[in-house]
């Protein structure tokens, strides 16, 4: 029903360049100008299929209202992120469209293989449209897809007033994949009683629950001497680093871990034999055990610090986001909506777990109100084999419409 519309917007979007920025989200945001071009783009076109309602904030936060056209129905909202993520190149992104997919492995222009038998989902879109990047970069799934199905959604609404709907409002935020995606939005302004992002993967699943996560720098801060006289005197910062890398348990590590089992990631490095940085990233679906391997990560600072005479170790942390299970639980309608939608679609529906976190889960934090997670089509998310397909697209946004027309029940 929406094939053509999706492809024709996904396409356009993901060649924008949004890739974000880890480095300056925090002191800039959006991270990145072509952030904005892709806003800018957004905010055009959500005035030109007739919304009136539509600001652009200083902070690159696109928020669209579509005016209630009955009384007492609850008002929503829907929710994508714009950037992609920087784990792999995610500018000059070149879409490629298999139409009638054959079921066998797809090749990428650079050699790179998406394995059918690796990614059993494919074998489902056998005979659809499929879409890949040309393998130089990832493909912007994340969280395209999700812009792409709210804006067809929206178009849709806007040009069908007979659908009865209370307040719908579409917000589209910057610098998600940095973790500081909602750091500077002021949540009070949303109207909604439930916040649904658009930003999960396989077709069907819906997510309600997702870790609590922290970020962790550590600085090793060595003593240098000309290494001809470094005896006893010169202390490697480089050295302590890879002592305490060393020391983390390989047993929680995210390669090591599924289901709801933590991790520690070292995420990334910098520095030389005088001052080294290290950053993690902890996660963890209770908060206890979160505050626990951050207390873990100082015990062993201060080891490291001791073994190393004359160091100096420094830890700082910072809680990046909540479970957002509890709202759901406390106010159960936007999972029942969502469920009973799928109800009516045929959409066998399931509940997941998010090994990872959305803007959701920091609006739920701020708002104490539900924020669900719907699938939006993408797999193998942060890598150059990352694929999704029209059908599922065409889903999601079917059961988008599902959604708003529950809450008018």
């Amino acid at each position: 029903m929406f094939r053509t519309e999706l492809l024709e917007r996904f396409l356009r979007y993901v060649q924008v360049d949004t890739m974000s920025d880890p480095h300056l989200a925090e002191t800039k945001h959006p991270s990145t100008e072509g952030q904005w071009d892709l806003l800018k783009m957004l905010e055009k076109e959500l005035r030109e299929i007739g919304i009136t309602d539509v600001s652009l904030e200083h902070y690159g936060y696109l928020l669209a209202r579509i005016p209630a056209n009955a009384e007492g129905i609850p008002a929503i909202a829907f929710s994508s992120h714009v950037d992609t993520s920087s784990d792999v190149m995610g500018n000059g992104v070149k879409p490629c469209v298999i139409e009638n997919y054959d079921g066998n492995d797809i090749q990428l222009a650079n050699g790179k293989v998406i394995v059918a038998a690796e990614n059993p989902d494919l074998a489902g879109y056998k005979g659809s449209t499929v879409i890949v990047s040309d393998g130089d970069t990832l493909l912007g799934s994340d969280d395209k897809g999700g812009v792409a199905e709210i804006m067809t959604a929206a178009h849709y609404i806007m040009d069908h007033p007979e659908i009865r709907h209370g307040e719908i409002e579409i917000l589209f935020s910057p610098d998600e994949e940095t973790g500081c995606g909602m750091d500077f939005f002021d949540a009070k302004q949303l109207h909604c009683k439930a916040f649904y992002t658009m930003d999960g993967g396989r077709r069907y699943e819906i997510e309600a629950e997702c870790f609590n996560a922290a970020s962790v720098e550590v600085v090793f801060n060595g003593i240098s001497y000309h290494l001809g006289a470094a005896r006893g005197r010169f202390v490697n910062a480089v050295t302590m680093l890879s002592s305490f890398v060393n020391a983390l348990p390989a047993s929680e590590s995210p390669e090591a871990t599924d289901g709801r089992y933590g991790y520690y990631c070292a995420h990334e490095i910098e520095g030389n034999s005088t001052k080294a940085t290290l950053r993690l990233l902890l996660r963890d679906f209770d908060y206890e055990n979160l505050l626990y391997r951050i207390r873990v990560l100082e015990e062993l600072a201060k080891a490291i610090q001791t073994m190393y005479k004359g160091s100096v170790v420094e830890v700082n942390h910072k809680i990046s986001y909540l479970n957002m299970i509890q709202p759901a639980v406390k106010d159960p309608r936007a999972i029942d909506a969502v469920f009973a939608a799928g109800k009516e679609l045929g959409q066998k529906l399931e509940t997941k777990i998010i090994r990872g976190g959305t803007d959701g889960a920091r609006i739920a934090q701020m708002l104490d109100i539900p924020c669900p997670n719907i699938y939006a089509g993408g797999h193998n998310f942060h890598s150059c084999y990352e694929w999704t397909a029209l059908d599922v697209m065409n889903d999601a946004t079917e059961l988008i419409l599902g959604i708003v027309k529950q809450w008018a029940k």
